[in-house]
Parts: C-alpha cells; structure tokens; sequence
C-alpha cells in the first residue's frame, strides 16, 4: 500500500523524475503506524498465551484494563464495540474471562441496569508484571522528545484516528466502497 501519490522508494514520480519527497515520508510514517500497531497486537497475542488465553479474550482484558486506568471503565456493550464483536460473542467472551477468574461485573449506577466491567484483583499485578518493561520502554523513547514535539505529535494522531474514526462510520459503514466495475 502505498499513499496513492505514485512516488516510487526514491521519492520520485512521474516519467521526469522529480522528487516528492511529501509523498515518501508519508509512506514511510504510514509503513511506522503499521508496523507499531502489528507488533502491539503481537504483544497481546504473547499476553494471551502467558495467560493460556484466546488472543480475543486478552484483546477484550486489556481493553477493560485500559479504560479502568483511564478512569472510564467499560460497559459490555462499549467492550463489543472496541473488539468488534456481536454483543452475542461479547457475552460469551465475557462469561470466559468470568469464570478465569479475570473479570467482574458490577452495578456502579443508579441505574442499576447498567453494567460495568471491572478487572479481578489478582488479574492487575499479572498485566503489569507483564506490561511493565513495555510500558517502561515506551516512556524511554518518548523521554528524548522534548514535550511541545509529543504534543504535536498527540495531534498528529489524534487527526489520524479521527480520520479513521469518520471513515469507518461513512465509506466503509457496510464493509468498503463500492468495488469498481470490472
């Protein structure tokens, strides 16, 4: 996949060889966020394995775990959402991740329909002993950057995953585009 612009590995395009060097660096940030993002999902197939997990099952912990320290903790319904699950396999995924011992449902509303998930008390030690050299690694290589070039750099990613977000909810609502006519 390259970004569409037709620029070659030396940053030129077109038949007259003039560089577009734009078009490069935006495929080599592109081949960066997927390359962060395949090795992020391998460290959570390796977290589902140390716990001797489905790699679904440690997606939808780490998940939970993350909105907890987030301050937000999820529903299952908000769950389904970010694992993209039916809110059907979500209630099996969940009832899975119950019986390991790994998950609780409470009612923290006055609404007392409402359901929050919250992660055991023995599961958080284990995801940070794991996580821990992950976590500390990534502060590390934030820690060279001086903090006005993080914040445009959260911004940066935040225009990313708003993009996304629009695309996801519009174009490829039902799946994708149209496929063009043969």
């Amino acid at each position: 996949m390259t970004n569409g612009r037709g620029a070659d590995e030396h940053g030129t395009a077109g038949e007259d060889g003039t560089a577009d060097r734009d078009a490069v660096r935006v495929d080599r940030v592109m081949d960066g966020l997927r390359a962060f993002g395949a090795n992020y999902t391998e460290f959570t197939r390796r977290f589902a394995a140390w716990l001797g997990l489905h790699s679904t099952d440690a997606a939808a912990l780490v998940e939970i775990l993350y909105a907890e320290d987030q301050g937000a903790p999820l529903s299952p319904a908000r769950l389904s959402e970010r694992v993209s699950l039916s809110s059907g396999a979500t209630a099996i995924l969940l009832k899975r991740l119950e019986q390991a011992g790994h998950v609780v449902r409470t009612r923290e509303s006055t609404d007392r329909r409402v359901v929050t998930l919250r992660s055991s008390p023995d599961i958080r030690p284990r995801a940070m002993a794991f996580f821990g050299p992950y976590s500390e690694r990534m502060a590390e290589a934030m820690a060279a950057y001086p903090p006005e070039e993080i914040e445009r750099f959260e911004q940066f990613l935040g225009t990313l995953r708003s993009t996304m977000d629009a695309l996801l909810a519009n174009e490829y609502e039902n799946g994708g585009p149209t496929p063009p006519a043969p």
